[in-house]
């Protein structure tokens, strides 16, 4: 649970240096969205029989972070809207 848990807040990391632009996410929102993107690329690896949810593979990990570029995106452009 732990390695899952670092595995989303690196994939978070990821995805918000590869989102274009300045996030105002702090840590918590990062790290969610990090495992939300982890979930997403675990169970498309696992639907394409490269591994399973919880297993670390080079598959799982890109999507994951793809996911999370995307989730980061969304989060921000309504985090956008609502201050407007």
């Amino acid at each position: 649970m732990i390695g899952f848990i670092v595995a989303g807040l690196i994939i978070g990391a990821l995805a918000r240096l590869f989102t274009p632009g300045k996030q105002k996410l702090g840590l918590l929102a990062t790290l969610l969205l990090g495992l939300a993107g982890s979930v997403i690329g675990g169970t498309i690896a696992g639907i394409l029989g490269t591994g399973g949810i919880f297993e670390l593979n080079i598959l799982g990990f890109i999507v994951a972070v793809i996911s999370s570029v995307l989730l980061v995106g969304t989060a921000e452009s309504l985090s956008a809207r609502k201050k407007n």
